[in-house]
């Protein structure tokens, strides 16, 4: 009786062709990343991909009130005389981005530029007098009247 013996080096080929089979499946089973926001104080730099995103279509109308006031996004700590620096991937800055405090739109227009310095005083100030310790901020992505991104950030005082 003869029994086949496969090579060692038939083996290590075979092996060698699963592994790199199970990771090319793996490969496409990962999403395409959303575009990434950044909030830059002093020398610390916090960046995030979206809360809400839909691959750059508008985001759902039902969807837009929870994805603005449900998820706090990171922490920056800030002094009030600190400068913000907001950034942005080109493709944001390409169709437009707008800032939102506290879930309501601070600007009219959208901004077109990749980047954008605000003083820290200007998201503490209260009607009240009472300044906030923390202040929510969204950067949304437009396209017209249409929501496509929505990157979430905490601003706490120190």
């Amino acid at each position: 009786m003869t029994v086949a013996f496969i090579s060692g080096k038939c083996r290590r080929a075979a092996a060698i062709t699963a592994v790199v089979a199970a990771g090319l499946l793996t490969l496409s089973a990962c999403e395409k990343p959303t575009p990434l926001a950044t909030v830059t104080v002093g020398t610390e730099s916090v960046n995030s991909e979206a809360a809400c995103y839909n691959d750059g279509s508008a985001i759902k109308e039902s969807l837009v009130q929870g994805c603005l006031n449900d998820k706090p996004g990171k922490t920056v700590k800030v002094a009030l005389d600190d400068k913000i620096r907001f950034g942005v991937d080109p493709e944001i800055a390409e169709n437009g981005w707008t800032l939102f405090i506290g879930g309501q739109p601070a600007e009219q227009e959208p901004y077109k530029k990749t980047y954008r310095s605000i003083p820290a005083s200007a998201f503490f100030t209260s009607q009240t007098g009472q300044a906030p310790s923390k202040t929510k901020i969204s950067i949304v992505e437009t396209n017209g009247k249409k929501l496509i991104g929505i990157w979430t950030f905490t601003l706490e005082k120190k």
